[in-house]
This record gives C-alpha cells, sequence and structure tokens, in this order.
C-alpha cells in the first residue's frame, strides 16, 4: 500500500459509517456519500493536505470537490483488481461514464437475486463464495424471469424402459397425473409448476444446503449468510403457493442455519402455522474424540409447517418400544362374560409355563433381563387379554363415571362402560382396565409394542444407507424409513410429494413405493446418476429368463420395499427447462483456458442475449487487454455479460426459430400447460 493510500484509508476509517465490523471500507456506502456531497466526508477530505490537493480544485478562492476523481479512485484502488475496473470501463459497461450502481438516475430491483446465482454449481474442487449477478431489471423483464419455461428432452421409463412421450396423462380435476423428474434451475422450474400445480401439492420435503462448508451434493454448501437466507427466501414463497390448503412442508437442516430458517418459515408461512421441530439423532461418537468447542453434535432438525394449520389432519405415528412392564395382569378367563372374569399376574403364569415354582425363581435362575424378554414376548402374543390397571379422570364421559361410582362401590365386579364410537370401557374398583392391545401395532410389517411419536426421533438408522436405493453416495442421503414417516404423518394415496432439492431421489423412491404421485426439480448434471437413476431400479425392468416361461420384474428391494410390499411398477416423466444463455454459463465454467474462454465469446457474440449495456466493438477492441485478466476474472466477466433473464427459454418465446424448439417439444411442452397451438404468444428475440 502507498502512502497516499494509506493516508486516505486511515482517515476515511475514522467516519464510523465508512467501516465494516471487520475493519474494511465500506467501498458503496462512500462512494454513495461522495455523490450526496456528505458534509463529513468532504470535512475529512478536507483536512488532509495530500487528499485535499488530489481530489479538489482552487477555483475563485475556493476549494472544490471532483467528485468524479475521487470515485474513479475508489473504484480502482480499494476492492477491484485496476485492471479489470478499468478494463470494464474501457468496453463500456458503465453509463455515462459511471457504474449502474454508482447512478442515482438508476432504480435497481433484486426480485430474486438469488435465481440469478452462477456461484458454485459446479464441481466440489471448484467451490468458492456465492457470487451475485447483480442485474438492472425493468418490471417488465422481472415477469419474463419467472415465466414458466419450455421444456424438452421427454422419456417416459416404465418396467418396459425407457419409452417416447406421446402424451400427458391427466385427472378427472385435469390435473397432470404423472410422476415428474425435472432438471433444471429449481426457482425457475417451482414457476414453472404453478400454472399446474398452484394449490394442489399436499406435501413439500425438503433437504437443501445447510451453510456449512460441507456439501456431498455439490451444491455451494457456504453461501453468504444473507445470500442464504435470499436463497431459501424466493424458493419457499414459491412453495407455499403450490402447497394445497391442507398442505404441509418439512424442511431439513443442520444447527447451522435452523434458528434463521425458523424465523424466515415464520415470515413466509406465517408463525401460527408453525407444527412442529424434529430433532433426529442422525450419527453417534465413534470411538475416542476429543472436543475443543462444545459437546459432539449429533442431531439434525426438520421445521414443520402447515399452509394453513387449522385445516392440516394429522395422521398419528407410533414408534416401536420394549415390553412395559407395567401391564403385568391378565384376564384368565376371556372367554366368559366380563362379569365373571377373574385375573393374575403374567409374571407368575409365565415362570410356571417354563417350570419354575414362581418368577423370583425363574428370574434369578435364567436371569432378570432374559425372563423379562419372556415375559415381554407372552405379553405380544396375548395382548388381546394382558392389562394394566389406570386412573380414570374427572372429564370421562358421563357413562363410564357411573360405572367407575358402581365398581367402587361393589369391590370385585367388573362394570362396562359404552361409548360411541370407541371401544367399550371396563372397569374394576373404580379403574380401568386397560388393555396391552391397545399399544400393540403393526409397524414395517412387524406388530411390536409401540408408544406414540414425540419430535425427537432416535429409531431411524442412519448408518449403513450410503447404498440404499442402488446409488451410492456417502455423504448426504438420507434414509428411506425417514420420509416414509413424513410420507405417513401427512398424506394417503394419490397425494403429490414435491421436493425441489431432489438430491439422491429419496423422496421420489419412497413416495413411488408408497403409492403417492411426487415431483422432483434438480439442477445438478449428477439428475441422471442419482434420482433418475433410482426411480428406475425403483420401478423395475421386465426380464425373462431362457429357461423360465414368464417375465419377472427386477426391482429395488432396499430400503423401505420390504416393508410396503414392494413389487415394482408404475413411471415416472424425465424432462428439462431449455436452457439457452445458461449453456454459455455451463461452457464458460468448464473452460480451462483463455483460448476457450475467447472461442466462447465469438459464440456468444452471435447466439447469446447479452445485458442491454454491453458495448461488444469496444470489447473487442480491448480484447488483448481482456487476455491479460486472470482465467477466473476473465470467466467471472464473461458471464456478467449473459443477460440472466434469458438463463433458459420462456414459453412465450417457444415459437422464435432462435431457440430451435422442435415440433416434438413444442406439442408436449403445449399439453403440459394446456395451451392450444392457436393460443400460444410468440415472443422472438428483437423484442426482448
Amino acid at each position: 500500500m502507498n502512502i497516499f493510500h494509506e493516508i486516505l484509508v486511515n482517515q476515511l476509517a475514522v467516519e464510523g459509517r465508512f467501516i465494516s465490523d471487520e475493519g474494511e471500507l465500506k467501498k458503496f456506502v462512500i462512494i454513495d456519500a461522495a455523490f450526496n456531497m456528505d458534509r463529513t466526508l468532504i470535512g475529512l477530505l478536507l483536512t488532509k493536505k495530500e487528499l485535499k490537493q488530489k481530489f479538489f480544485t482552487q477555483i475563485a478562492g475556493h476549494w472544490v470537490f471532483d467528485i468524479n476523481l475521487f470515485v474513479r479512485y475508489m473504484e480502482n484502488k480499494n476492492f477491484l483488481k485496476d485492471s479489470y475496473t478499468r478494463y470494464r470501463n474501457k468496453i463500456g459497461l458503465t453509463i455515462n461514464g459511471k457504474f449502474a450502481k454508482q447512478s442515482n438516475e438508476v432504480a435497481l430491483v433484486w426480485p430474486f437475486k438469488d435465481c440469478i446465482l452462477e456461484g458454485g454449481q459446479t464441481e466440489e474442487d471448484q467451490k468458492r463464495p456465492e457470487i451475485f449477478f447483480n442485474e438492472i431489471l425493468a418490471q417488465e423483464e422481472i415477469d419474463q424471469l419467472t415465466e414458466p419455461k419450455v421444456l424438452v428432452n421427454w422419456e417416459r421409463y416404465t418396467t418396459d424402459g425407457t419409452q417416447k412421450v406421446t402424451d400427458i396423462k391427466r385427472g378427472k380435476n385435469g390435473i397432470i397425473k404423472e410422476n415428474l423428474i425435472i432438471k433444471g434451475n429449481n426457482l425457475l422450474g417451482l414457476h414453472s409448476l404453478l400454472p399446474q400445480f398452484e394449490n394442489q401439492v399436499k406435501l413439500i420435503y425438503i433437504d437443501p444446503p445447510y451453510n456449512t462448508g460441507n456439501d456431498a451434493f455439490k451444491y455451494n454448501d457456504s453461501f453468504n449468510h444473507s445470500t442464504w437466507l435470499t436463497f431459501m427466501k424466493n424458493r419457499l414463497e414459491v412453495a407455499r403457493r403450490l402447497l394445497r390448503n391442507d398442505g404441509v412442508i418439512f424442511v431439513q437442516i443442520s444447527d447451522y442455519e435452523i434458528g434463521y430458517l425458523n424465523v424466515l418459515l415464520d415470515e413466509v408461512f406465517g408463525r401460527e402455522n408453525f407444527v412442529n421441530k424434529i430433532s433426529i439423532k442422525t450419527k453417534s461418537p465413534s470411538g475416542f474424540k476429543t472436543v475443543n468447542l462444545g459437546v459432539f453434535e449429533t442431531a439434525e432438525y426438520i421445521l414443520f409447517y402447515g399452509k394453513n394449520k387449522t385445516r392440516f389432519k394429522y395422521n398419528p405415528q407410533f414408534v416401536e418400544k420394549k415390553y412395559d412392564t407395567n401391564y403385568s395382569l391378565q384376564i384368565d378367563n376371556m372367554s366368559k362374560d366380563y362379569k365373571e372374569w377373574t385375573y393374575s399376574s403374567i409374571k407368575e403364569y409365565v415362570a410356571s409355563e417354563n417350570g419354575y415354582t414362581n418368577a423370583k425363581e425363574a428370574s434369578k435362575q435364567i436371569g432378570k433381563n432374559n425372563f423379562i424378554e419372556k415375559v415381554g414376548d407372552f405379553a405380544l402374543k396375548n395382548s388381546n387379554k394382558v392389562f394394566r390397571f389406570t386412573e380414570i379422570g374427572n372429564d370421562a364421559g358421563k357413562d363410564t363415571i357411573e360405572k367407575k361410582r358402581s365398581s367402587i362401590a361393589n369391590k370385585g365386579v367388573v362394570f362396562k362402560a359404552e361409548r360411541e364410537g370407541k371401544d367399550d370401557r371396563f372397569i374394576l374398583n373404580g379403574k380401568e382396565i386397560s388393555f396391552y392391545k391397545k399399544k400393540v401395532k403393526e409397524i414395517d410389517g412387524k406388530i411390536v409394542p409401540t408408544t406414540i411419536l414425540t419430535n425427537i426421533w432416535t429409531d431411524i438408522a442412519w448408518e449403513g444407507i450410503a447404498k440404499e436405493g442402488g446409488i451410492s453416495l456417502k455423504k448426504g442421503k438420507k434414509p428411506e424409513k425417514l420420509l416414509k414417516r413424513l410420507i405417513d404423518m401427512a398424506t394417503k394415496k394419490g397425494d403429490i410429494v414435491l421436493d425441489f432439492f431432489g438430491g439422491s431421489g429419496t423422496t421420489g423412491a419412497v413416495a413411488h413405493k408408497m403409492n403417492r404421485q411426487y415431483i422432483l426439480i434438480e439442477q445438478m448434471n449428477y439428475i441422471k446418476d442419482l434420482p433418475e437413476a433410482r426411480l428406475k431400479k425403483v420401478i423395475g425392468i421386465k426380464t425373462k429368463k431362457a429357461d423360465k416361461l414368464h417375465e419377472k420384474i427386477e426391482f429395488d428391494i432396499s430400503g423401505v420395499s420390504k416393508a410396503l410390499n414392494w413389487k415394482g411398477g408404475g413411471s415416472f416423466i424425465y424432462t428439462e427447462l431449455k436452457q439457452y444463455n445458461q449453456t454459455f454459463i455451463n461452457q464458460i465454467e468448464k473452460a480451462e483456458t483463455e483460448n476457450e474462454l475467447i472461442a466462447i465469446w465469438e459464440e456468444m457474440k452471435i447466439h447469446s442475449f447479452l445485458n442491454y449495456n454491453v458495448d461488444i466493438k469496444k470489447h473487442d477492441e480491448n480484447i488483448e487487454e481482456f487476455k491479460t485478466l486472470e482465467i477466473k476474472t476473465q470467466k467471472n466477466h464473461l458471464i456478467k455479460l449473459l443477460n440472466k433473464n434469458q438463463l433458459y427459454v420462456n414459453l412465450s418465446s417457444i415459437d422464435d426459430e432462435d431457440f430451435k424448439v422442435s415440433d416434438e417439444n413444442k406439442k408436449l411442452t403445449n399439453d403440459f400447460y394446456e395451451i392450444k397451438e392457436e393460443e400460444t404468444v410468440t415472443q422472438t428475440k428483437t423484442d426482448l
């Protein structure tokens, strides 16, 4: 840092408004102050002789502030590389010599600044902080940005393999009845779903980037905090519109953003629609670990909201539990009339059946735990006659209270209280005979003792799921049992389930096995290797061995397949948002040399949509200076030239010849949006 620059920095740092908490100058706050002739700023500059001589001119005995000179210096010296800043000035990316964000004549609109993010959607080793494509958008351009997109590369998969899509099935209400896997930016994908699925989705589950800097799905998992919140907010707002009035959303997250996400969901869905925060044990400490920064983290969380909580109907869930030793009695003569019932200890009965004099001897001889296990097995098999006594509250029904009083007055006599729509109550000596069968239910195909599900889940195994679904993923994959529980909680067969961070495809796989309709959106190229490949395995493929007469379906038997008695079958449609400028971004990201980038620029000049303030002639005149920039800066620069409203092809441009949409894709896109051919509106490249 030269002496003059050091003097300037130190002088500006005197004013608290001009310096961040990290001790760095707020360049654009200072520039804004300059344009507004801020008295404090001017006073600071006049105080130092070196600064006064540099940025002021003496006219008729008065010192006049040279605003443009000061702003140019700030742009050139503080944050951006000098060469890059000068280069951008030279090629005309300014308005009247000023960057647009410095001009008081330009209103900056940030409607969906997250959806025009480029940062981090590439290979893991290329991760870097998020980059905003800061664009100046007029209102009509904002509408273009979120307009539904053209859909291409349609395929249907069934047990007969991959097929062409010729039609799109709909239900009686006209709603699409197809399972969908959509590749593309998930915010724009959500907006493309709105015309067909607004107020139609029953359940949304998402497992977004946790913003921890460690993500297995190649998303940038190291956003700036404010960027991450914006990224989430824009998607959640559209997601809410897709939910039915009785629909719900589950968002899984770690400690890192849980508090902020909770507040954000309160804002989008309303605090009154918060249902639960579910804590999940996802891992256990293995071996000896030294913890320097707090206790070992073992939990993740699911935030559970309804679109309208009062309309949501919860399907009660139960979890397996060990035998409850309070259920220690049995009715000896269950087949007789209840008035003649007698009862005894099941511990004594089990001891006798196993050749012991009493329960105490049995416990001593075979061990307490082994004996209790035998008693528990007996209780489970005889749950219709095993019971415990429980208190009867004062809020019980009138008949129950009357029978309770009668039973107290008539010791040893069983009374029955009838209840409309519920099981009858049996009462003895003022207490209810509560049968164990109320605790016994079927879970994952097994009859087991259970207890009601709480908001702390420790019963779902996360170890050993890396290859679940026939696809390998060491981190980030969620257990199928987790998704089964969530889908059980909030849906019934035929309901629509949406996951717009498709990831490894767990949501779709489980929804398919549970006969729910599903929609997955995924932007990354691994969509073919993870969710699509996984769903193909779930559906299965017909095979016929040489020595067999009939075909059979080979399908995924992992995860919850056995519990659901899954046998394969069904179908899904795969399609993609048609890329346009996004294609150039992909090429720029993959480029490794300067020559490749220059070749891409040549294509961009002819075929891309460039920003309104790009002067192609000046850019080419200064191409040698472009070559002096670092390759990362070259990439950043070329991406900034592209109009981010045209990452994908808008539905309104489907007939524009520049986009080369095939007749087949036109038909299927129009079928998807239920647009008749004569209703299609054409928007040409020159109109944009």
